[in-house]
Formats: structure tokens, C-alpha cells, sequence
């Protein structure tokens, strides 16, 4: 199931199995698109807002090529001087409300965020995660920052910026379901949100000379949330030195950690988005039927 990819890789890539995504539910017939959605949830904030985006991701209310995802390489040495090969398996784009031709990529607070992880089988990345992604994306995205001040919290920055991605894709002939990167910051996790409780962990927005606009900051509380973050979800199987595991595996062992996070092993992933052990073994079952084929 989890394949190699064509020859014009110059690396060893892997083909990311439609399984992994298969806990997202069929988009229900006869859902208006982004654009209606963004007028439905144009008067709420925060809470209510998150609530509506949860529901609609929930119902399987997401672009279909979310749903195909890509792999990202990532390399390191274990704590014993190991070397260490990673594959995860990520979103192409950030988490939208819509469909392949009207969506809109929606942020969320740290609440949100983390049960549509959950419920689908799915991580949130840590900052080295997100580091690969814009290493490995086929195409980088210029950030395109918005005046600061309190309606950049509001749907219509929201809209006005996703409306700006899309000029930008369409400037460079970029269809969706490519791996994109530069486009905005992500809800990470990381361990400092272990040592600053009630605060969501957000990092990223690469500059087009790879560095990050945005360092790891817990500055803000779990509710905030403005149209700059995204929420980019990573599978929670993944391969590591060609075996399935999972990223709650990987963060939790004090060895294996450094090739997913520079901080570390990340202990409390668990405590933000449990883990679903029925996938990881419903995945490696998949995988190996295919391999047997």
C-alpha cells in the first residue's frame, strides 16, 4: 500500500495510501461550497465559529484532494547514533470547508484543531515537521501578511485571504493537490505547551529564503485563533526505517524522537490528541495486503 513512487524521484519516496485518509467521511451530496459556508459563519467568532468548522470537517465536508496525501522525508540519528528514516504522510494544503473548485481554507483554535485530528486518525506537526514540508513541497507559496489589528481574527480576513492564496495559485498555474508550503503559520505541537498551559503552540510561515516568519510561540491562549494560521494534519502512521508505526510512537520514545521533533520526545501529544491504536493496525493489515498482491 505504501509504495514506491515514480523514477523521477531522485530520492527513495513513498506513494501515501488513500487508507490513511479514510476515516474522513464521503462529502455529503448537495454541500454548498466555501463561499456559502464563509457567509454562514460570517457573524461568529471563536467558539461558535470553531463549532461550525468542526461540524462541517466532521461530515466530510473537505475538498476531495485533501484527502490524497503526500509524503515528506525526514532524517536524523537516534539518541544511541542510529540513523533514523522517516516517512510521514501529510495534507497538500491546509484544512478547508468546500470543495475542489470553491473551499476555504479555515483556521481554528487549539480545541478544534485537535479533535478533527483525533476523530480522523491524524497529528498536528511539530515545528520540525513543519521545517520538512516546506523543505519537500513542490511549490513554495510567498506569505502574504494582512494589516494587523482585532479583524484579523474575523472571517472576512479569512475569506480575504484565502481569496489572496488563490490569486497567488493561479499567477503560477498551480492546481490543487500539489504539496504547498509558504502560505501560512501552523498550530504545532510542541512541549512548550506543556510548560505554558492554556496556550496554543503556532510556528512557521517560511519567507521564500526558507526561514520562518513566525518562531515557536505559545504567546497566545487555545481559543485564538486569525486567518495567518493554518492547520496542516500529518497521519498518524507512518514509516520509520521502512516499518509501520505511528507519530504517537515515535514522540513518545526518548530515542527514536529527534527525527519528528527537535525538542525531543513530546510526551504530552497523547494528552491533546489520543491515539487510535485500531488504525495503526487496520493501516499495517492494508499495507500488507497490498504488498502481497
Amino acid at each position: 500500500m505504501l509504495c514506491a513512487a515514480s523514477a523521477s524521484h531522485a530520492d527513495s519516496r513513498f506513494a501515501c495510501p488513500r487508507a490513511l485518509s479514510a476515516d474522513i467521511p464521503a462529502r455529503p451530496a448537495g454541500t454548498p461550497g466555501g463561499a456559502r459556508f464563509a457567509r454562514n459563519v460570517a457573524t461568529l467568532v471563536r467558539g461558535a465559529r470553531d463549532a461550525e468548522t468542526l461540524r462541517a470537517v466532521l461530515s466530510g465536508d473537505i475538498p476531495d484532494f485533501l484527502r490524497r496525501l503526500q509524503p515528506v522525508e525526514l532524517r536524523a540519528y537516534s539518541s544511541d547514533g542510529r540513523p533514523l528514516h522517516a516517512t510521514v504522510c501529510v495534507m497538500p494544503d491546509y484544512l478547508a470547508v468546500g470543495n475542489d473548485q470553491d473551499f476555504l481554507r479555515m483556521p481554528m483554535g487549539l480545541k478544534a484543531a485537535t479533535e478533527v485530528a483525533a476523530r480522523l486518525g491524524f497529528v498536528l506537526p511539530t515545528p520540525r515537521m513543519v521545517d520538512a514540508i516546506y523543505r519537500e513541497s513542490a511549490r513554495h507559496l510567498r506569505p502574504q501578511p494582512l494589516s494587523a489589528g482585532p479583524a484579523m481574527r474575523s472571517t472576512a480576513y479569512f475569506t480575504r485571504h484565502n481569496a489572496d492564496i488563490v490569486a497567488q495559485l493561479k499567477r503560477l498555474g498551480i492546481a490543487p493537490g500539489v504539496l504547498l508550503a509558504g502560505h501560512k503559520k501552523d498550530v504545532v505541537i510542541s512541549n512548550r505547551m506543556d510548560t505554558h498551559p492554556g496556550r496554543i503552540a503556532i510556528y512557521g510561515w517560511h519567507q521564500t529564503n526558507g526561514e520562518p516568519i513566525q518562531p515557536l510561540s505559545t504567546a497566545h491562549g487555545v481559543e485564538y485563533v486569525d486567518y495567518s494560521h493554518g492547520i496542516r494534519l500529518v497521519s498518524d502512521v507512518m514509516l520509520l526505517n521502512g516499518k509501520v508505526t505511528s507519530v504517537h510512537k515515535v514522540l513518545a520514545n526518548a530515542r527514536l524522537a529527534p527525527v519528528l521533533s527537535d525538542e525531543g520526545p513530546v510526551p504530552g501529544l497523547a494528552h491533546y490528541i489520543p491515539e487510535k491504536p485500531r488504525r495503526l493496525a487496520d493501516a499495517r493489515s492494508a499495507i500488507l495486503t497490498m504488498v502481497a498482491r
